[in-house]
């Protein structure tokens, strides 16, 4: 009994010797040095420009040093569980009950100090901060701006 020869498609002996070429990491010297501008998220882009007209949160241009790292501690801590607008609808929001910030009954129940302190030392199953005393203050005044939206 002779077996039957199954015939081997080009595209599955393409992809065997790309796979066999690929047994060694590449050398350093052929990678470039890691900067900022390689680090990207796919929230950044929901948070660009274009995003006002719906509704969403608009990184302010320009600004200083400290206000950029508001905005940026805003996006990457606040944002999965609070929304890019604050009102509890991130990623994690509704399984955390997170607050809806916008509410006008929490903002008004709520001091300044205990909104930098529920960031600084977390709440409930918010976690603590580690952010520096400006940063928190600011994020604080982001809060507040959120107010009513």
């Amino acid at each position: 009994m002779q077996r039957k020869r199954l015939p081997v498609s080009p595209l599955i002996l393409l992809s065997l010797s790309l796979l066999a070429g690929c047994d060694q990491p590449p050398s350093a010297e052929s990678l470039k040095e890691w900067s900022a501008g390689d680090h990207h998220s796919s929230d950044d882009d929901k948070v660009g420009s274009g995003m006002q007209s719906k509704g969403q949160a608009q990184p302010k241009g320009g600004g200083d040093e400290a206000e950029q790292l508001v905005e940026l501690a805003w996006r990457q801590q606040c944002t999965s569980c609070h929304g890019p607008m604050g009102k509890g609808d991130g990623q994690m929001g509704r399984m955390l009950a997170a607050a809806d910030l916008t509410r006008e009954e929490w903002q008004a129940k709520v001091s300044d100090a205990e909104i930098a302190a529920a960031i600084r030392d977390g709440r409930n199953k918010m976690p603590k901060s580690g952010l520096p005393e400006p940063v928190i203050q600011g994020l604080v005044a982001h809060i507040r701006e959120l107010r009513g939206r």
